[in-house]
C-alpha cells in the first residue's frame, strides 16, 4: 500500500498539532501543582519585617513582639544597666559573643546598633523555652545583676542577652537582623 505525499503532510500535521496541544495542556495542568509549592499570603506576611515604635518604650521596660513566629523582646537599659555591662564578663560563658548568633553590627559589648536598645530572640537556647525578664537585683538569685532568667531548666542571660556560666544553655541570645528607620521606628527582619 502506498502512502500519497498529501497523506504523509496529513500525519505530519496532525503529529504535530498533537504534541504542541499536549505540551500545552501539560503545561496548563502543571501550573496549580506548581503553585502549591509557593508559600502561602499567610507564611509571606509571618516572614515580612516587622515595624516598632520604640518612642513609646520607657526605660528599663521591655516589650514582646512576635516577627517568624518567634517572640522578640526589645528592652530600653539604662545608663547603669549598661554600666554594668563590663563587670559581667568573668561569669559569662561567651562575654563577647565569639560563638553567638548576631549581625557584625551587634558584635559588640551591647550587643545592639543603638546602646541603649536591644533586640533579641527570646528563646532559650537550651531547650526553646521563653526566659522571663528579671531586671531587678537579685530577683533571681542573691549577686543576679537582672536579665533574662529561663524557668524550665535554670538558664541565666546578662542584659545583653549574654549567658552565664554553669547553666544549660550553649549560647547567648540571638540578635535578628534590625535596623532603625528613623529615630523612633525599628524595623526587625531587616538589616539592609
Amino acid at each position: 500500500m502506498e502512502v500519497n505525499a498529501t497523506d504523509l503532510e496529513r500525519r505530519k500535521f496532525l503529529t504535530l498539532a498533537t504534541s504542541v496541544i499536549g505540551g500545552v495542556g501539560i503545561g496548563l495542568a502543571s501550573v496549580p501543582f506548581i503553585s502549591s509549592w509557593l508559600p502561602s499570603a499567610q507564611a509571606k506576611a509571618l516572614g515580612a519585617p516587622v515595624e516598632i515604635d520604640i518612642s513609646k518604650i520607657a526605660e528599663g521596660q521591655k516589650i514582646k513582639v512576635a516577627w517568624r513566629g518567634q517572640p522578640v523582646f526589645i528592652v530600653h537599659r539604662s545608663p547603669a544597666v549598661l554600666n554594668s555591662l563590663a563587670g559581667m564578663d568573668p561569669m559569662l560563658r561567651d562575654p563577647n559573643s565569639d560563638e553567638s548568633q548576631q549581625p557584625q553590627y551587634a558584635h559588640n559589648e551591647y550587643r545592639s546598633i543603638k546602646e541603649q536598645i536591644l533586640v533579641l530572640v527570646g528563646i532559650c537556647t537550651h531547650l526553646g523555652c521563653v526566659p522571663l525578664y528579671k531586671p531587678e537585683r537579685d530577683s533571681v538569685e542573691a549577686g543576679w545583676q537582672g536579665g533574662f532568667f529561663c524557668p524550665c531548666h535554670g538558664s541565666k542571660y546578662d542584659m545583653a542577652g549574654r549567658v552565664y556560666k554553669g547553666v544549660p544553655a550553649p549560647k547567648n541570645l540571638p540578635v535578628p537582623p534590625y535596623r532603625y528607620v528613623n529615630d523612633k521606628i525599628l524595623m526587625i527582619g531587616t538589616d539592609t
